[in-house]
């Protein structure tokens, strides 16, 4: 059987309800009778044989079937149990759904459209990252074996997590697996990236380096370095999307930080905090924000951001 939802806006996010789609409009107007609303009510809190709604609306039971057949004629309550009584079987009700709507269309539209749709900046921040409603690219994370001139080991990769649940809203997973480590990633050939680590854990952070609009420092103490500033602090991340140097018919997103938290902290940001950090988005091919994360509560973790620039 179809399952059918009924999907609205409350609160800035999307809400849904399961919904019977009744074939014919007029049984909408079946439905529409304060007795018949009631005994919904009634039956949707606990299953009833009609003479026990009549005796509980104190009316008559000849009433109470008459309005019962109404609802069963627009298709929207079950029988859930049957019993003889002297000769004749009793039938216990319950309503199918307690949501019920009539529709004439033809088009239904996936509903990640509807989502990619709530915020048309978001929407042309991921474009060629979401390509209909489908992810579009590969998350690369630092391999956790030692690797890289520094011979590190990647303790970000798992805030990839987090990156997958915020692209997961705009996009329904592709057929290909989307996770991949730094090790394994030839740019020159690769489609678009999304790049978790900064350049002593992600290799590829640090072959990209030279061509993003904030650089990472190749040498200690360890930064990030804008036009504006420079800054040093662990808790200090970056996001940048640029074109693939590489490859620029792709895209490339890095979300990295001077140090593991520095990559939480742009993580949490770009999840989080969307609109502020894109709001000097227009499209440009190259685009950056310098984001600080802050421990507000003192409990060991960052919970709070702040947009440098």
């Amino acid at each position: 059987m179809t399952k059918s939802y009924l999907v609205k806006e409350k609160d800035g996010k999307l809400v849904y309800t399961s919904v019977i789609i009744l074939d014919n409009p007029s049984s909408i107007s079946l439905i529409d009778h304060p007795i018949r609303i009631k005994i919904l009510e009634i039956l949707n809190k606990e299953p009833m044989y009609p003479a026990e709604l009549a005796k509980l609306l104190n009316l008559h039971e000849q009433k109470v079937y008459y309005h019962i057949k109404q609802l069963v004629n627009a298709n929207v309550l079950q029988i859930v149990e049957k019993k003889d009584i002297r000769g004749t079987t009793a039938k216990k009700f319950s309503p199918k759904n307690m949501s019920f709507a009539v529709s004439l269309a033809k088009d239904w539209k996936k509903l990640n459209s509807l989502i990619e749709k709530k915020d048309d900046n978001i929407s042309k921040f991921l474009e060629g990252f979401v390509e209909n409603n489908t992810l579009n690219a590969s998350f690369v994370v630092g391999s956790p074996d030692p690797h890289g001139p520094h011979k590190a080991r990647a303790r970000d990769g798992h805030y990839a997590i987090d990156l997958a649940l915020f692209f997961g809203n705009h996009a329904e997973i592709p057929k290909d697996f989307s996770a991949k480590l730094d090790v394994d990633i030839d740019m020159k050939t690769s489609g678009n990236l999304i790049i978790v680590g900064g350049p002593v854990t992600n290799l590829l952070c640090a072959k990209l380096n030279d061509f993003m609009p904030a650089k990472f420092s190749d040498k200690k103490p360890w930064g990030i370095i804008t036009k504006k500033d420079t800054y040093t602090d662990d808790a200090i991340g970056l996001i940048a999307r640029i074109p693939n140097p590489y490859n620029p018919e792709y895209k490339i997103l890095v979300i990295a930080g001077i140090r593991f938290v520095g990559t939480k902290a742009a993580v949490m940001a770009l999840t989080r905090h969307t609109k502020q950090v894109l709001s000097r988005f227009s499209g440009q091919k190259e685009f950056y924000a310098v984001v600080h994360g802050f421990d507000m509560d003192a409990d060991g973790k960052i919970d709070s951001i702040e947009l440098l620039e």
